[in-house]
């Protein structure tokens, strides 16, 4: 049984490009990194931390505790390595486990094979020490084991994520090509965005950047949402003090009844999604939904703050010349009516972004997927408007 007090080494994982945001939040909860790469960083916690850790973090996408690292050549030892590691001390016999895993070595011939010989050594242990065996698959219900294999060096984690914290749980709707939810809130940090002045979203879709801002300005975390994790299936796990986290959650909102956040979209369908969206994570009543042309979305005089678009990228066919006219428009609405404004715009197209007629004052790098794509800053002075 592990003891979920003891520290370990953990691996915070992310999306490439987003791990400052990542390290922000970790330090936040009182971690200090002691590494930090393209992809995540590594700290030391124990697994009641992790447990912390998957609750409150916005920008990661799994939390990975460390049980075994070793000296592996080839693939013909891995069964051999990990027969000899004490699954029975995290696994329920009666439980479900899966393995995922990463391996950069010659001998590896395709990915699958370290998970089928890893599964194979576990199943084999339970039998020889319990008679039977847990049942294993490919779906992350259960208990997760991830596999990280460069060279020589073999490390084994168990994924006390399961599924990834990039889905933060409230968006049942996600309408037209989505940003996923660690992706918005790592672009709104981005924006430094101070979460008492007002955060405006034209074109908001189903309302994930809209709800992320209600999210971060009151304390609302993803664990609120969620209600499954991989670290509920190790032996040890303690539900009732998973529950009085979770009841911690709750009682860190703070409601700011004066903050403005606006979304608007010209689709009747996207605001509903966005409504449906915002009611399931509990911010509906932050946020004002407009269905309107972008050039209309009200603007508050002041406080001036922080305006967002995600527009389209145009990726098909014949989508450009119709889109050159909607990026010159957000340009020109930034520079006529939102002066004194933080102006930013999200796009995987730097083509259609020369057509803004602004000159940004950043770009900020993203991968939206597999887009290669920029968050472009505005400085939008006041002028006339002093």
């Amino acid at each position: 049984m592990l003891d979920f007090n003891l520290k370990g080494k953990v691996f915070i994982t992310c999306k490439d490009r987003s791990v400052s945001y990542l390290e922000k939040e970790v330090r936040e909860l009182g971690f200090v990194p002691e590494s930090v790469s393209r992809t995540g960083l590594e700290i030391s916690a124990s697994m009641e931390e992790c447990m912390d850790l998957n609750l409150h973090l916005r920008t990661a996408s799994q939390v990975l505790y460390e049980i075994k690292s070793f000296y592996l050549r080839h693939a013909n030892d891995i069964y051999r390595r990990f027969k000899a590691i004490p699954w029975e001390d995290y696994l329920d016999v009666d439980g479900y486990f899966s393995v995922s895993s990463v391996a950069d070595n010659e001998s590896v011939t395709t990915p699958l094979i370290v998970n089928v010989k890893a599964k194979d050594a576990i199943v084999d242990r339970f039998r020889e020490l319990k008679g039977r065996r847990p049942d294993s698959g490919s779906d992350f219900d259960g208990l997760v084991f991830q596999v990280f294999w460069k060279g020589t060096q073999c490390s084994v984690y168990i994924n006390t994520s399961g599924e990834t914290l990039a889905k933060h749980g409230y968006r049942k709707i996600p309408g037209k090509a989505p940003m996923m939810e660690a992706l918005a809130a790592s672009t709104i940090y981005a924006t430094e965005w101070n979460t008492r002045v007002p955060f405006i979203n034209p074109m908001c879709g189903s309302g994930t950047l809209a709800i992320e801002a209600a999210l971060m300005a009151t304390k609302r975390y993803p664990g609120l949402f969620r209600d499954h994790y991989s670290f509920q299936h190790i032996l040890g796990y303690d539900e009732q003090a998973f529950l009085a986290k979770k009841k911690k959650l709750e009682n860190k909102i703070e409601e700011i009844p004066e903050l403005k956040i606006i979304a608007s979209d010209i689709s009747l369908q996207a605001i509903s999604f966005a409504q449906e969206n915002a009611i399931t994570a509990g911010v509906d009543h932050m946020i004002e939904f407009e269905v309107c042309d972008f050039a209309e979305t009200p603007i508050p005089e002041r406080p001036r703050g922080v305006i967002m678009f995600n527009p389209e990228y145009g990726e098909r066919l014949g989508e450009n010349a119709e889109l050159e006219e909607t990026y010159r428009r957000m340009g020109d609405f930034m520079k006529q009516e939102c002066a004194g404004y933080r102006g930013y715009i999200f796009t995987g197209n730097m083509e259609l972004a020369k057509k803004i007629g602004l000159k940004a004052s950043r770009r900020i790098e993203f991968w939206n997927g597999t887009i290669d794509c920029r968050l472009l800053k505005y400085d939008l002075y006041a002028g006339k408007k002093d």
